[in-house]
């Protein structure tokens, strides 16, 4: 039995897909992971020559933890061990989104390990149904991504207003805060992760239409 060359071309673009998708996943969960792993997620400098009393306010955190002057801190933030009975309302609105933060990242890491296995398996099998079922996954862990990023820029922002509140505008004239590239990897893992499932959605489609095409003997 002969296919046809439409069909031998559709074999082709049904294998560049699903490498594509293979390697936007990889490339998913190695920007996530080494987002997770870095302290560079936001980052605080200070202008020493027009400061007296705020020269060690210089750093740059991760979600665990908090670099100051070259050295890190790394029970800086614990939202799980807190006393929540000496906070605020307003502090304990952050403890309990950062908690939410150091949950819903991490589930998302391990979650896109397990969405390669059944993403490997699924094209092996060139089955429509499983590389359904494999995008959708996917579509679910960048939404846990999403919302982990959200929330981490959320609660940076509602931090440093608590900071102009208690120190005053003046006390962080002279203080610069942006989010660094931790953060962005973790936005280049959200891209990655919604680019792997629109390939294998188009990679199902295919496999679809190669099942149901007739072959030519």
């Amino acid at each position: 039995m002969r296919e046809s060359p439409h069909l031998c071309r559709m074999k082709v673009t049904f294998g560049g897909l699903v490498i594509s998708a293979g390697i936007c996943g990889i490339l998913s969960f190695a920007f996530l992971a080494t987002s997770l792993g870095t302290e560079y997620w936001y980052i605080i400098e200070t202008n020493p020559m027009n400061m007296s009393d705020f020269e060690n306010m210089s750093s740059h955190s991760g979600l665990w933890s908090i670099n100051e002057g070259g050295k890190t801190q790394t029970d800086s933030i614990d939202s799980f061990k807190a006393d929540f009975s000496r906070y605020t309302e307003t502090e304990l609105q952050m403890l309990n989104m950062h908690s939410a933060i150091v949950v819903l990242l991490p589930l998302s890491l391990v979650l896109l390990l397990l969405g390669g296995i059944c993403g490997l398996v699924s094209s092996l099998a060139r089955s429509p149904v499983l590389l359904t079922g494999t995008a959708s996954y996917f579509f679910i862990c960048s939404l846990l991504t999403l919302c982990g990023v959200s929330l981490y820029i959320i609660y940076s922002h509602q931090a440093l207003v608590e900071t102009e509140r208690r120190v005053g505008l003046e006390g962080l004239a002279y203080v610069r805060t942006s989010f660094g590239w931790s953060l962005g990897l973790a936005w280049l893992s959200y891209g990655m992760e919604l680019l792997t499932g629109i390939l294998l959605l188009i990679a199902a489609r295919m496999a679809k239409l190669q099942h149901s095409s007739p072959t030519m003997t």
